[in-house]
């Protein structure tokens, strides 16, 4: 069955304008570094940027929402990092909040707060 979000691959047509980019957005180095695909671990989570030009940067393809603890201050710090709001936080009830932000390529990354999720034990 799904166990949860495995891999996130973000289309970039800069490589290493992006690994730059993503490096101080998620505030950590990749662990792999390749001329083909970069690859971070963030929180047990695969974020992937792929140079491929067969594939456009940008929105219009499924959208991914990493959890965060405090969402204004997460969408601060992308926006101090060089992304745009896309969408603005919303509070979708229950205590949930939302917003996205694009990269600078153009790429959506959704932010959520959610104070249920609770990580399985591993």
């Amino acid at each position: 069955m799904v166990k949860g979000l495995g891999t996130v691959i973000y289309h970039v047509p800069d490589l290493s304008r992006a690994k730059a980019w993503y490096v101080s957005a998620f505030q950590q180095p990749p662990y792999f570094d390749q001329p083909f695909y970069v690859g971070f671990n963030i929180a047990g989570y695969e974020l992937g940027l792929d140079p491929n030009a067969s594939r456009a940067p940008g929105p219009g393809g499924s959208d991914a929402y990493w959890r965060v603890d405090d969402i204004e201050g997460a969408v601060r710090h992308f926006v101090a990092a060089g992304a745009t709001v896309s969408t603005a936080v919303q509070d979708v009830g229950d205590g949930i909040k939302v917003a996205t932000v694009a990269d600078p390529f153009g790429n959506v990354i959704g932010l959520i707060e959610n104070p249920h999720f609770v990580l399985p034990e591993q």
